[in-house]
């Protein structure tokens, strides 16, 4: 300040008075020092009040005497600037290093932190908030805060942090003045919470002054992560004013080694600067002194002064630090606009992630980052909750063995709950505990975990979390079956049995058959010669008759028989399916439902049912508008299957994963009618804000994209298979040229090799010396065993 004093008088030649009353940050004392300054210094501004007990004081005083004050507190509450018109806020606004803090705690993926600042309104007001909005931007929260007094005493702090010790989160968001975060620190060190897991993040009122603490105070915060607005220190004017501070300081201080200027020194002069310039505009015009104060724009040396909303101008740019060995060491930066980076250049490539900066030594003295709590241990193994009145004992089954004094947890939620478990990058010890309620009292109890086919409901979120659903969502309604025979026009019913192109290839196969024949037998049979037409007709009815006899005695030619004995075994291979195709067809059965809506069932006052203790029965009332009275509980596939039987029900509401396993045990019997019904779906159970949530999630994906739970899920189903399944005529399939190409081919092959060697024969010889040829042939074939004789 008394540079700020001298820089202005050497270069405006205006002398200003400099009066300093020292408070210790005592609110009372600021009080009285504040009336002194008023009324027997007639001083025309107040600066510095650092916290916000003295600056609310202090504004009183200042507004009713119409004098300006700039508190250096790290925040002021909106409405203070309006109840106090003549209080502004000289120090850069905290909110702004709330989301840097937020970016860290996102980039280590740590969602749940604990925050420790000082006990004032304003805090709670402003910062918290502020912090807690920019931590759930990015999936986190603030699990606990703890509020400690200034003047919090040594055994205060041990009861706090010895709080804090027994709690799972390790993650600690330091918001205190100097003071105070020093003993916080060396009551932590002295209770080994520095040490290995632990998380400590400390912001601005505190980090600021980490250059300026002794050797012995730094080795209490080994491994902390500091937050604090950044202000270029390469500019010309800084560099003057930093060598003349060292310089002033040390011949005031020489005892003292630590005499670099922090941000609050650049704050301090700037603010000082504004005022006496302010009063220079003033004393030349009209204008009061609070608003030449707000009128003020000129870069100082914290960057850019400049008033908004009685504020000035807040940072854009925090310097995140890593206390290290004797002092600390610079991990980069962070802006809202850039995010990560390692310097504040431009041109240098930003990240959203702190782990693109350099690496980061954590407390304990490893450079591995922290999970950020603890992990249960085989001393304190995590109790879940196993429900006991599951309705289907393939999801869940608890079976105590009284003689042996053992309990067996079984089923399809228990295998998938342990290879999720197996999936952790940590061991996780776990006892599994029978409950005996329902699936609502299972939720409120005080486990650590829920393992079961418990249901995702908006309702039991105020009790407890869930992991993402790990079956199919819905609810549908399952009905019995009823058989109704075929009504529909059944005309063209015999084309069923074969598709249009297998039609299509008999067609063509009969007509080529055919040709072949007649082109053979026709200079031999009478009665395939005459006109064009005459023929014709003889072709086509003696490639048809062929399917029904050979025409042995009418044929002259082994081709032609040759070829009419394949296309016989052919034809009747062909007609054989299709007479067993087509007996299929007329004689399969129809199944429908016996139910089609639910509005049909509520029209009629039907009685339906349900799982008992589930949700599905308040389900039922309040969405779907059946009766209360009309609503039937059972406990096992078993009831509800004689219930349909028996009509004792019209139809079950079952949830997708339990309509599954009944259809796949009762297939014959019952079907599902109408829409699924959303809702949640299957889930794990945790308590709200637990620190295994994010991991558990993240490990069932992992089960779930490996084929483990699709391999579980289809084990449980195949248990339940059933194997008399009824088609229907739908369901029966038309015959494709696919089935029978072997067929096809041996018999078009033979016909064209009967073809290929008439033809050969007629060109070579005509077709009479084809006959004697083929008799020669015969003759010699016959005489064959008489020449061997000789």
């Amino acid at each position: 300040m008394e540079m700020a004093i001298k820089d202005v008088f050497d270069k405006t030649n205006q002398r200003f008075d400099l009066h300093i009353k020292n408070t210790h940050s005592e609110p009372v004392q600021a009080t009285l020092a504040a009336w002194d300054l008023i009324r027997n210094q007639q001083v025309q501004a107040i600066l510095g009040p650092h916290t916000w007990e003295e600056a609310s004081l202090v504004a009183e005083i200042g507004n009713n005497a119409q004098i300006p004050v700039l508190s250096f507190a790290d925040t002021t509450p909106q409405w203070a600037t309006k109840k106090w018109p003549f209080l502004l806020q000289a120090s850069p606004n905290q909110n702004a290093q709330m989301k840097a803090i937020a970016a860290i705690i996102q980039s280590w993926e740590w969602h749940q932190v604990t925050v420790i600042y000082e006990d004032n309104d304003s805090l709670l007001s402003e910062v918290i908030p502020h912090l807690s909005d920019a931590l759930l931007e990015f999936g986190a929260e603030i699990s606990h805060t703890v509020a400690l007094s200034p003047y919090a005493s040594s055994s205060s702090l041990s009861i706090e942090l010895e709080r804090l010790k027994g709690k799972q989160h390790r993650v600690f968001v330091v918001h205190l003045s100097l003071t105070l975060a020093v003993r916080l620190f060396e009551r932590a060190k002295e209770m080994n919470m520095m040490e290995k897991d632990y998380v400590w993040i400390t912001t601005e009122p505190f980090t600021s002054f980490i250059h300026s603490l002794s050797a012995s105070s730094i080795s209490s915060m080994q491994g902390i992560i500091g937050v604090k607005s950044y202000f270029p220190q390469n500019h010309p004017h800084f560099q003057n004013f930093y060598a003349r501070f060292r310089q002033n300081f040390s011949l005031e201080n020489p005892e003292e080694d630590k005499n670099e200027p922090g941000i609050f020194a650049a704050q301090a002069f700037d603010a000082v600067q504004t005022v006496c310039l302010a009063m220079m505009r003033s004393s030349k015009g009209s204008q009061p002194l609070l608003d030449n104060i707000m009128l003020s724009e000129y870069n100082g040396l914290n960057g850019k002064v400049q008033f908004i909303d009685k504020k000035v101008t807040p940072a854009h740019i925090f310097q995140i630090i890593n206390v290290f060995g004797k002092s600390y060491k610079e991990l980069g930066f962070w802006s809202k606009r850039k995010g990560f980076s390692v310097t504040t250049d431009e041109r240098t490539a930003n990240n959203t992630s702190m782990r693109s900066l350099e690496k980061v030594y954590w407390p304990g003295g490893t450079w591995t980052a922290p999970r950020g709590w603890t992990l249960p241990t085989n001393a304190n193994p995590l109790r879940i909750g196993v429900p006991t009145k599951s309705s289907f004992k393939q999801f869940v089954s608890v079976v105590q063995d009284q003689s042996k004094n053992s309990t067996a947890y079984e089923g399809f939620a228990i295998d998938l709950f342990q290879a999720t478990v197996g999936s952790l990058p940590y061991y996780l010890p776990y006892n599994f505990t029978p409950f005996d309620g329902t699936y609502d009292e299972i939720v409120e109890q005080k486990f650590d975990a829920v393992v079961g086919d418990v249901a995702i409901v908006a309702k039991r979120f105020q009790h407890a979390a869930f992991t993402q659903p790990y079956t199919e969502s819905g609810l549908v309604m399952i009905v019995p079956v009823r058989i109704r025979p075929q009504t529909t026009n059944r005309g063209l019913l015999f084309m069923k049995p074969f598709t249009k192109a297998m039609w299509a290839l008999i067609g063509a196969i009969i007509v080529y058959n055919g040709f072949v024949v007649w082109l053979i037998e026709r200079n031999h049979n009478p009665e395939l010669k005459g006109s064009a037409l005459n023929q014709i007709g003889a072709l086509l009815c003696l490639a048809f008759t062929s399917l029904f006899s050979l025409h042995g005695g009418k044929l002259h030619s082994n081709l032609s028989r040759m070829a009419m004995v394949v296309w016989l075994f052919v034809a009747l291979v062909i007609t054989q399916i299709y007479t067993a195709n087509l007996t299929s067809i007329l004689t399969v059965q129809k199944l429908e439902a016996s139910v089609n809506d639910v509005e049909s069932l509520q029209y009629g006052n039907a009685v339906v049912g349900c799982c008992r203790g589930s949700f599905v029965a308040k389900y039922l009332v309040d969405v779907l508008r059946f009766h209360k009275g009309n609503i039937r509980t059972y406990n096992s596939p078993e009831e509800y299957a004689h219930a349909l039987r028996s009509k004792e029900i019209a139809a079950a509401f079952l949830e997708v994963p339990f309509a599954k396993l009944f259809l796949a045990k009762y297939c014959k019997e019952f079907i599902t009618a109408g829409p699924t019904y959303k809702d949640g779906g299957f889930s794990y159970v945790f308590p709200r804000g637990s620190l295994l949530l994010h991991d558990v999630n993240k490990a069932i994906l992992n089960v779930s994209e490996s084929g483990r739970l699709r391999e579980l899920e289809k084990s449980m189903v195949a248990s339940e298979k059933c194997v008399d399944y009824v088609e229907s005529i739908d369901e029966v399939s038309s015959l494709s040229p696919t089935t029978f190409s072997v067929l096809f081919m041996l018999t078009g092959g033979t016909s064209t090799v009967a073809l290929m060697v008439y033809v050969v024969f007629y060109k070579l010889f005509g077709h009479k010396t084809i006959w004697r040829r083929l008799g020669v042939m015969r003759n010699r074939w016959t005489f064959s065993p008489r020449l061997s004789d000789m």
